[in-house]
């Protein structure tokens, strides 16, 4: 089978703002700062460098700079944090060398986000840490004098719980349900010991399936939130290359944040800057719409957000509320309650992380394109964005099936309609073209539109409704002829269908439906070596991997 390369422009599967991102196009390039090749680091080392950490914000009366808050002391809070959270599980030394090398200047990050998705939810999950792993290796080759670490930034503080509480495994949707409010990295595990129970019938009693029912049974059976157990299953699955995984819902981390968080509340910085570049996306489907103040309060099980009316800022769903002076008051207190949105979320990361860039899928990076300008209004070093690697896994089976069929990943990556259109006109013994008859057509009615044209109007107006009535006359039994000839190679056509919704389930990219379970019961440790080995980070094409 042809190895061709589909390029993210032309799978079909990314949206016309990230395709022109790619591209370069230059009504696109105001909405980043560098585009990403490893030329283009050098140059954001040396500005994070010197932004880091963030100059005083001007906007807020009296945000000073503490004497204290300079770079080695946010490194020293990080590194506080990191070590605090690991001490939950056993880091590799790989992870904890990391960790301490961010207490030197010359190190800087890489960064991807990621729900809380139950067992890691879909593929993508493996991915994105991937690319951010590779990427700090290819990093740490061009500039040797630094150095780099990858971060995962868990999404602890989210609190839509229906977007995260599932998986598919072979196509079978197994679904968490219990109630839930809060920020989800919070949420107890309690209760998932029958839905693992369930989960590991499906999985068979193969050494593998052994190996993934104690990875999962370790993870949420033996810690006791979330946040707590998805650490664990990252760790375990990327601790041996130096993963560092970050809980961001941190009250030392969020002092860092205090005075972005007293500019958002006094000034709504964001809701202005982001609506301005808003107005500039013309056809490009807008990701995210800023609120007037980006942040929600959070206590115990609550997550809402903070409104400002009536002179008072209230905690929206609640009797809860504060004069200005009192919720700045509980800020200073209580940096903890305070939580971004996903518009001030990229802020906070940059903020209190050393980062260089940040990886991430198709719509994540299209709501990072609105957000430079609010980067810049609070000086903050925008970072270099990256879409990240896309993956679809083939069998040798799968390959050879295809061979068989004549088809190549340019077929296989059309939408399945027009392929099974294409392949029914390549796969007939004669044209089910006509647009020969048609031109023909044309032809013919042209010369009698020429004599209509030196008799009466009726007679051109006849002639006109002629020529429209036998025109769909001929597209129609053009459709006719194509549905015919597809029940006579129905055939062919029905293993062509069933080899692509095997590699494009439910007519989507794979690694957007399937969990990795699927993948390392039939591969194991072998899994993750190869994905790291062919996943190439600053690639824009597709990444074809056969087992």
């Amino acid at each position: 089978m042809p190895s061709d390369c589909i390029s993210f422009q032309n799978s079909g599967y990314f949206s016309s703002l990230i395709n022109d991102y790619l591209d370069q196009k230059p009504n696109v390039q105001p909405l980043y700062h560098r585009f990403p090749t490893l030329e283009n680091f050098g140059t954001q080392i040396e500005e994070k460098k010197a932004n880091f950490p963030s100059p005083t914000l001007p906007e807020v009366e009296g945000a000073e700079i503490n004497k204290k808050n300079n770079s080695c002391h946010k490194r020293a809070v990080l590194v506080a944090a990191l070590e605090s959270q690991y001490a939950k599980i056993t880091a590799s030394t790989a992870t904890l060398k990391n960790i301490n090398l961010l207490n030197h200047s010359n190190t800087y990050t890489v960064t991807t986000g990621h729900q809380l998705n139950l067992f890691s939810g879909p593929l993508y999950f493996l991915y994105k840490i991937i690319s951010t792993i590779n990427l700090t290796k290819e990093l740490q080759q061009k500039y040797p004098e630094q150095n780099f670490v990858p971060v995962y930034w868990m999404a602890t503080e989210d609190h839509d719980f229906e977007e995260i509480n599932y998986f598919t495994f072979k196509g079978k949707k197994f679904c968490w349900n219990r109630e839930s409010s809060g920020p989800v990295g919070r949420l107890s595990t309690e209760g998932l010991e029958d839905f693992l129970t369930i989960f590991a019938l499906e999985l068979g009693s193969s050494t593998n399936a052994e190996k993934l029912k104690t990875l999962f049974q370790d993870a949420y059976l033996k810690h006791t939130n979330l946040a707590d157990a998805t650490r664990y299953l990252a760790n375990a699955l990327f601790g041996d290359y130096g993963l560092v995984i970050l809980d961001a819902d941190d009250a030392n981390l969020k002092r860092q944040f205090i005075p972005f968080i007293k500019e958002e509340l006094k000034h709504q910085t964001a809701f202005s800057k982001v609506n301005e570049t808003i107005q500039q996306f013309g056809n490009y489907t807008v990701q995210v719409n800023p609120r007037e103040i980006n942040l929600f309060y959070i206590e115990d099980d609550l997550r809402e957000r903070i409104i400002f009316e009536d002179g008072l800022y209230k905690i929206n769903n609640t009797k809860i509320q504060f004069s200005e002076q009192e919720l700045l008051a509980e800020l200073e207190r209580h940096p903890e309650k305070f939580s971004p949105n996903v518009v001030m979320r990229p802020l906070y990361q940059e903020a209190i992380l050393p980062n260089l860039a940040y990886i991430g899928g198709g719509g994540e990076i299209a709501y990072w394109l609105e957000l430079k300008s609010f980067f810049d209004a609070v000086k903050v070093t925008f970072p270099i964005l990256i879409v990240r690697n896309s993956v679809v896994l083939a069998t040798e089976k799968q390959l050879k099936k295809a061979d068989a069929l004549a088809l190549t990943w340019s077929d296989l990556f059309q939408k399945q309609a027009q392929l099974i259109n294409n392949k029914t006109k390549q796969l007939s013994e004669f044209s089910i073209d006509l647009s020969d008859l048609k031109q023909q057509l044309q032809q013919q009615f042209q010369a009698l539109n020429e004599l209509a044209a030196k008799t009466d109007r009726s007679f051109e107006g006849a002639v006109k409704a002629q020529e429209v009535k036998q025109t769909k006359g001929l597209e129609q039994l053009e459709k006719r002829l194509l549905k015919a000839q597809k029940r006579k190679l129905a055939d062919s056509l029905s293993r062509i269908t069933a080899l692509q919704n095997e590699l494009f389930p439910n007519q989507s990219l794979q690694e957007r439906q399937a969990n990795f379970a699927e993948f390392y019961l039939e591969n194991g440790e072998q899994l993750l070596p190869k994905l790291i080995e062919e996943i190439k980070p600053l690639s824009t094409n597709f990444t074809i991997i056969t087992f």
